[in-house]
């Protein structure tokens, strides 16, 4: 079990995008790409300054989350060799948070795992946290979706501990 929880831990580490599913108040789904960082059973997602055509607080997933907090995140690896497909499915609690120590650990995460959050800050904006509740994988999620990513952050001494 604890080398199954590792091996989710690094795929999550290595993959860029996932998608954040949320329901609206008549049951239907709502589905978008988001950007994130993982750790100790949180997912972060922040509301950036990538063009939106409303404010945070209008956009459809913001609106869904204040009416039904239950969401689904899934991230996932597709390779044209079927045998590494993999995937996680996390399934939790989603709050917006605006401050406080969640709030500023979400902030370090994304900003270590997405260097663009350099020329597009997100200090200030909205962030998405999701209380994870339970895990489902499925795959090759201990194989990595980039092996010369995981060597590069070795060399570097990172340890890739979620």
């Amino acid at each position: 079990m604890a080398q199954q929880l590792a091996d989710v831990g690094r795929f999550l580490e290595a993959q860029r995008v996932a998608r954040l599913a949320t329901v609206d108040v008549h049951g239907r789904p709502h589905v978008v790409p988001i950007v994130f960082a993982y750790a100790a059973g949180r997912l972060y997602t922040p509301i950036d300054l990538k063009p939106k055509s409303v404010r945070p607080e209008r956009l459809q997933r913001v609106r869904n989350i204040l009416a039904n907090p239950q969401v689904q995140v899934l991230v996932d690896h597709y390779d044209e060799d079927w045998r590494r497909l993999g995937y996680v499915q996390l399934r939790g609690r989603a709050e917006v948070i605006e401050r406080g120590y969640e709030y500023r650990r979400g902030l370090r995460l994304l900003e270590r795992k997405y260097p663009q959050y350099g020329e597009l800050p997100i200090q200030g904006r909205p962030v998405i946290k999701v209380v994870v509740e339970r895990v489902v994988a499925w795959g090759s999620v201990g194989v990595p979706a980039d092996p010369t990513m995981r060597r590069k952050r070795r060399r570097k001494g990172e340890s890739g501990r979620v």
